[in-house]
């Protein structure tokens, strides 16, 4: 007896945490996936010097006389603190699937999604990129995307279900 319920057990606990398509629905997350395709996101990286407001912020880095602010998924702040008392929010770098960014002299590396990217601050481009380098970034409730994607696509980000 103790036997079968183990096995019940067992088999409750696979069926309710697995995908069940094959009953003729499918769990769905909270999060939705959105892609871009790949030669789309090796050109998207570029410097804007029309500021963008701060909706999602993230990671901060600090290079005198900058702050750096991470627009989660979206890019960077370029914060000029050469006054303390007054910040001047000087430009964007948009970097779609941006979560991590740091810095050594002028060059910023950022993850471009699941590219590796080194954004020169001086001449306000990109220098070099690393394919492939990260994982695809998880949702906020640490899901990963399991289904059908397009050929040549990546996940850049997670756009929470309304």
């Amino acid at each position: 007896m103790k036997r079968v319920l183990n096995v019940l057990l067992l088999f409750s606990v696979v069926f309710l945490t697995t995908s069940a398509t094959w009953w003729g629905w499918e769990r769905r997350g909270e999060y939705n996936p959105i892609f871009m395709e790949r030669a789309e996101l090796e050109r998207s990286v570029a410097y804007q010097s029309e500021p963008q407001e701060l909706i999602n912020p993230g990671k901060i880095y600090h290079k005198h006389p900058y702050i750096y602010i991470n627009e989660r998924y979206k890019g960077v702040h370029v914060i000029n603190n050469s006054n303390p008392a007054s910040p001047v929010n000087e430009g964007f770098i948009r970097v779609p699937g941006c979560l991590d960014m740091a810095i050594k002299g002028d060059i910023l590396y950022l993850d471009n999604a699941v590219d590796l990217v080194a954004f020169d601050l001086t001449a306000k481009q990109v220098s070099h990129r690393e394919k492939n380098v990260f994982p695809e970034p998880l949702s906020p409730t640490n899901d990963y995307y399991y289904g059908n994607r397009p050929k040549n696509y990546i996940l850049i980000e997670w756009k929470k279900n309304n």
